[in-house]
Formats: structure tokens, sequence, C-alpha cells
């Protein structure tokens, strides 16, 4: 094997090179760029539905295009970016690294991971064309609409099948290479949080994506055989349902997150020059949201019908996993004091994400509560909170991660001005696009309607013209960065002054990472 990760394998050659790699890092690679395709497709969809809905009336997509492409913008941010988005390219690539090791437990299988990956990215896709047309059920698949619809629903859901099969996968890969193959002297209290955050997704990831998978083929057993699991007209229950995809998908919110809550952690005492405040309590608290994540589902139906009784469980384990949230919130403010403070793109990004997923933590409490929940329950409010979390939240750490080991990535710097310009845009488009939305679900406004009356006509006005301005601010990242990544100055080997084991490898980093096993004898975050 040549050294170096850049360097084509003698028996490969060309795109084959990448696409049969066992290199951890590579594969990192192939994730980043496959994701973000997708991205800029699902953002495409995304600023089409807001060009309809800038006034109200009947504009240039009907109805039914409309559903089937809010689906799909769905389907691809969901289960094609925000799911796999960090664990799949920065966890891939930077693993290893973090600990130690020379590559992940299961190579063959990492890349197996990807090719379910594209192989149900390629399902999902291909059902825009296919059988009845695209679905148009919403990137939940609820049923009964998704038992009796004509369009080629069955395709998409094995897609996302297989997409689940390549998080769980991942999952498996990452717990088995945190327990076995962590450098001498790695012990559990020097391991960086990022790798803690990463070790508690990997349980969620292993331990949940079954039950969406196996709930996803009943889908398609019932579409195909006619047995009766959820079709109330063949005796099936559409709330069980709802109880399997949420057992999951709210899980999944933590699959999501805690990666982010990961880059945000590594990332602030660098550019403070400060150890992190609170090691033991920011890792147990990553454990500690993996584990109430399972328990909270039920909140996502408080209007579907459940007992007083069961409402009232999950309304209080819902504000518990408030706690070690707040938690992390409150570690991260308090490594900034008495820190010496570079305000560069990763910190700017970071910064954004404690912002935005603090508003998106808050009003999750409003949701939380039962009184308020019925009144904003399938309203704009709901859609407002999810992007908060999600974009403003996952998105963002991707962004600050994406910049902060960029150079260990790519061996250059990107240039830091128009990063910061990216940034602004970024952060105002967000916000003009998604605030507006919390108001719009409190006076009422549906979500998921083609049309809105009248009286909803002005924040629906600000609200698309965000999305122009947060295109603009993606499009000016990504050109920054591919430009950077081509012809950017050298970064060497460790141009932020980071302590953790990447920055003590070359830029991009060789073949097995590490000339030498390196030994562990300090803690991660050591700043004088």
């Amino acid at each position: 094997m040549t050294s170096g990760f850049y360097t084509a394998p003698s028996n490969h050659r060309g795109i084959f090179a990448w696409i049969f790699s066992t290199d951890h890092k590579r594969i990192g690679l192939l994730y980043g760029t496959s994701l973000f395709t997708f991205f800029l497709v699902g953002m495409s969809l995304g600023l089409l539905m807001r060009a309809k809905l800038i006034a109200p009336g009947v504009h240039f997509i009907s109805a039914q295009t409309y559903n089937s492409v809010f689906t799909l913008h769905g389907v691809i941010m969901i289960f094609l970016f925000i799911i796999p988005g960090i664990p799949a390219v920065l966890g891939n690539f930077l693993l290893p690294l973090q600990i130690g090791a020379r590559d992940v437990a299961f190579p063959r299988i990492n890349l197996l991971s990807w090719w379910f990956y594209i192989s149900g990215a390629a399902c999902a896709l291909t059902s825009l064309f296919t059988g009845g047309g695209p679905p148009d059920t919403g990137w939940t698949f609820y049923v009964p609409y998704s038992i009796r619809t004509g369009t080629n629903v069955s395709l998409a859901v094995f897609g996302v099948f297989l997409l689940g099969m390549s998080s769980t996968l991942t999952g498996l890969n990452f717990l088995t290479t945190i327990h076995r193959l962590r450098a001498p002297g790695m012990k559990w209290k020097r391991l960086p949080l990022f790798v803690w955050s990463l070790y508690a997704t990997g349980w969620v990831q292993l331990l949940a994506t079954p039950i969406l998978a196996i709930t996803l083929l009943l889908i398609i057993v019932e579409r195909f055989f006619g047995v009766g699991f959820f079709d109330p007209a063949k005796g099936g229950d559409p709330i069980l349902f709802e109880h399997l995809f949420w057992i999951y998908s709210h899980p999944a919110v933590y699959i999501m997150i805690l990666p982010g809550m990961g880059v945000v952690t590594e990332i602030i005492p660098v550019f403070s020059r400060r150890s992190i405040f609170g090691y033991t309590a920011i890792a147990l608290s990553s454990l500690g949201i993996a584990f109430f994540g399972y328990l909270v589902w039920g909140h996502h139906m408080f209007t579907s019908g459940m007992s007083d009784e069961s409402r009232m469980i999950f309304s209080l384990l819902t504000f518990l996993v408030a706690i070690p949230s707040g938690i992390k919130v409150f570690n991260w403010v308090a490594s900034f004091y008495k820190g010496s403070i570079e305000v560069r793109a990763p910190l700017l990004f970071t910064l954004a994400f404690i912002f935005l997923f603090s508003i998106g933590g808050l009003t999750g409490l409003v949701q939380g509560a039962l009184a308020t929940n019925v009144q904003v329950h399938g309203t704009y409010f709901i859609v407002a909170h999810f992007h908060y979390v999600m974009f403003g939240g996952t998105a963002f750490a991707f962004f600050a991660g994406i910049y902060y080991w960029f150079p260990k990535i790519t061996g250059r710097m990107y240039r830091e001005g128009v990063a910061k310009t990216a940034w602004f845009l970024l952060f105002v488009g967000f916000n003009t696009l998604y605030f507006p939305m919390f108001v719009l679900g409190w006076e009422g406004m549906p979500r998921r309607y083609y049309d809105y009356l009248p009286q909803f006509a002005l924040p629906n006005l600000i609200s698309t013209i965000g999305s122009w301005i947060l295109a603009s601010g993606i499009i000016l990242m990504a050109v920054n960065l591919i430009r950077s990544a081509r012809s950017g100055e050298a970064a060497g080997n460790n141009p932020w002054g980071g302590t953790t084991l990447e920055w003590h490898t070359s830029s991009p980093p060789p073949a097995e990472n590490f000339e030498t096993v390196p030994v562990v004898t300090t803690g991660p975050y050591e700043y004088s």
C-alpha cells in the first residue's frame, strides 16, 4: 500500500480506487460527496416549495406535485443528509484518527455501509420515475396514506430500509472500534468528546434503527400481500404504525444532534484556548440523552389518542431530556470564561449552533407540555421547531466541523473572509426563513398545506425571502470550500493548535494514519 490516501492502490485506478477502497478516510469523503450532492437537491426542492408559498393562491405547481416535492424534500434531507451526516462523513474520517487507530474495526463492512447508502438513495430516486410516480405521503410514510396511495411508495420505502441498514452497520463499526482499537493509554476519560458523542450515537443506531426497518418492511408486505397490519379496513391499526415509527424516529433525532454536540465540544476549547469545562458531565450527558431518547416517542402522539396517564408520563420524560442538553449548553458557555477567544469561521458556526439549538430546544418544551402541544400540533410551529433543531442544530454543527477539520482533510486552508460572509448569510437567512413559522404556527396555520388564507401572507413572504438569503450563503460556502480544496494555501499539520491526536499527523493523513502507534499520557484538552 502506498502512503497518502489520495494515491490509488496498485490494484485499482481512477474512480474504482475510491468506490472499492476500505480506507476509512476515503469512505468518509465518498459519503461527504454523496451527502452534499443530495443536500443541494433537497435544498432546491425546498426553494421550490417556498416559491409556491410566497403568496396565497394557485401558482406554478399543482397540489399533487407539491405533495410529491414535499415528500421528496423530507426523504432526502432526513434520510440522505441529516441522519447519516456527521457520523458518516466526519465520524468515518476522524474516529480512528482521534483514538490513535489505523482504521475502523471492520473496513469492508464500512465500505458496505456506503454501498447500502448509495443503493438506498438509488431506490428512493428511482421511485420518482417508476410505478405510479413520486410518493406523496410525506417523509413519515404515515398509514393509511402509504398503504392506499397509487404512487410508488414501496420502492421509496425499500430505499429507506437500505439506508437504515447502512446506519446500523456504521453504528456497529463505531462501537467496536471505540471498544477495541483505542491507542495505548487512551482510557475512557481520555477520549475526545466527539468520540463520546459517536459512541452514544452508535448505540442508538444499533438498537433503534432495526425497528424502523421492520416497520417499513411491514408496509411493503401489506401493500403487496394485503396483510392487515396497519389498514383499519383489514383489521389493522394505524396507531401501531405511529408507535413503531416514532420509537425509531425520536431516537433518530439524537442520531442527528449528538454528533453535532460532539463537534462543537471539540471546537470550543481550541478557539478559546481553554480546557473544556466539565469533561465528565458532557460525556455522561451524551449517554443520558441517548438513554432518555428511547423513552419519549409518545410526545409525537399526544393528539393521536392515548390515556391521560401515558401522556403525562411522556410529557415528564420529554422535560427530563432537557436536563442533559442544558448541562451541555452550560458547560460550553462556561468553557469560554477567561479564555483567549479567537473568532474564526468554525467558532462562528459553533456559536450559531448554540443559539439556534437553544431556541429549538426551548420550543420543544412548549410541545412537550400537554396543554400547549394540543394547540400547536400540526401547525407551522412544529415545522419551525423541527428546522431549528435539525438544520439550526445539526447542519450548523456539521458546517462548523467541515471548516474546523477542512485543513486536516485537504491539507489546505479556506478563505476566512468568504467563510465569515457565508456564515452571516446563513445565519440571517435561516432566522428570516424559519422564525416567521413560529408566528404562523401560533396563529394557527396548518403545516403541509398547499395553500393558505390571506391573513398568513406576510410571514410567508418574509419566510420565502429568507430562503433566498440562506441559499446564497450555502452556495457561497460550497464555492469557497471547493476552490480552496484545489488551490488554497498549505495548512500545515496543526493550523489551529489543537491537542487531540488527529492534529499530530500530517495533513492530509497517510494511509494508515500514523507512522507509529501513538501512546496517550494526558487528557485530550490540555491547555496551559
